[in-house]
């Protein structure tokens, strides 16, 4: 285990919804959001920030599920920055994201990678991931790729 510490991020404390904005913006600039926004997502999903020390590695998100699905589909994302990438830090957000979403009552696990991400895909392919659907967003140009958690009603 690592010396990494993740924080919960609430609309009360700047700082981690700062950071959690920033990772997520330099990761997926596509879908970069304003701080109003990321406030708004804290309200509906479950965002953390994750530092070594003081510095920044990375953020995740967590999507409840929808309880009224069968399965109940929760969607976990975990976004490292690049100088931190293949060092462990992916692997303990997405595995504490992972438990998150199942104790959250998820039934299938998905998650959602931009295309040009190439380490994402390689990350989520490597954790069991399948791929579900690539599409562009109406009016956008770039491609994204939906997958789902291999055994998880896939």
């Amino acid at each position: 285990m690592s010396d990494l510490r993740i924080v919960p991020v609430d609309d009360a404390d700047e700082t981690a919804l700062r950071d959690w904005q920033y990772v997520h913006n330099l990761i997926v600039p596509p879908a970069a959001l304003s701080l109003d926004e990321v406030r708004v997502r804290s309200g509906r999903n479950r965002l953390e920030v994750a530092y070594l020390d003081d510095t920044l590695v990375g953020c995740s998100t967590v999507r409840p599920p929808a309880l009224d699905s069968d399965p109940a589909v929760s969607t976990v994302i975990a976004r490292v920055l690049p100088g931190f990438r293949r060092c462990g830090f992916g692997t303990e957000m997405y595995v504490r994201g992972l438990a998150l979403a199942r104790e959250l009552g998820a039934g299938a696990i998905e998650t959602v990678v931009l295309a040009a991400n190439h380490d994402g895909l390689s990350f989520a392919l490597k954790r069991g991931f399948v791929e579900v659907e690539r599409y562009v967003l109406d009016g956008e140009s770039d491609l994204w790729v939906d997958l789902r958690l291999s055994g998880t009603g896939a």
